[in-house]
């Protein structure tokens, strides 16, 4: 299945992607995330971000690689990503910065025309590009590998996905291996839209984290032969998500 993965979903959370189809060869997108939510502290943090996300496609391949600028405003002890990592305190920061550097390389394991089945699977590495000492990420590496079926039926498009992400720990800054699952729909509107549902699970990062359960509706929109519109919103159920966010992207595809 080839993939559209949100930008909220590629900078803030990896457990999110193949939700919807994308174009064959070189893309590139930008867009703008916003997500608010106490993240199970005593104060509010908001996070903005701008990705920057080049992808290649060849053969059965996928390739992606996604670098944002982020700003964070809340709670000092939440951080991008992952969300809270140290027991609540007081202390309200807002930096910004270059966040961390993504890159995937999806395979199209199974691709069956006939039958309208298949399987992706996914490796990615988060490298700890951004600044730990800002809260805009860990600094240390996550490398993740998700498995992804998805079956076609008429306009509509049935997926989920199970994941496994090994975290990077520090002296510092402990944390737990995770695990992702995700289940959700994706209907063609026309030959140029398509709009639907994911929902997604992740298990807590930290012992003073929580776990993440959130619910995100999307609208994808091809604009002429080459440039897409993508625009969603997400619902938190957990303190470990957001208690909403929105963002929109535009992908150039060559």
């Amino acid at each position: 299945m080839k993939r559209l993965t949100f930008a909220a979903v590629a900078l803030l959370s990896p457990l999110f992607s193949h939700v919807a189809l994308a174009d064959s060869g070189v893309s590139f997108k930008t867009g703008y995330d916003y997500t608010t939510g106490t993240y199970g502290t005593n104060n509010r943090t908001e996070i903005t971000s701008v990705p920057f996300i080049a992808g290649y496609e060849t053969g059965n391949w996928t390739f992606k690689a996604t670098l944002p600028y982020v700003r964070i405003t809340g709670s000092d002890n939440v951080i991008a990503g992952v969300g809270a990592v140290r027991k609540s305190t007081t202390a309200v920061r807002t930096e910004s910065g270059l966040g961390d550097l993504t890159t995937a390389a999806t395979y199209s394991l199974v691709a069956d025309p006939k039958t309208q089945f298949g399987v992706d699977v996914t490796g990615k590495i988060k490298f700890g590009t951004a600044d730990k000492d800002k809260g805009l990420g860990t600094g240390e590496n996550d490398y993740w590998l998700m498995i992804d079926p998805y079956k076609k039926l008429g306009d509509v498009t049935y997926f989920g996905g199970v994941g496994l992400g090994i975290l990077g720990s520090s002296s510092t800054l402990q944390l737990n291996n995770v695990v992702s699952a995700n289940a959700g729909l994706s209907y063609k509107l026309d030959a140029q839209a398509s709009a639907g549902a994911v929902f997604d699970y992740r298990s807590k990062a930290s012992d003073a984290g929580f776990d993440q359960r959130e619910l995100t509706a999307f609208y994808s929109r091809k604009l002429g032969e080459a440039y897409k519109l993508q625009a969603y919103a997400t619902k938190g159920f957990s303190d470990g998500s957001p208690d909403w966010g929105a963002g929109l992207n535009v992908g150039y595809h060559f």
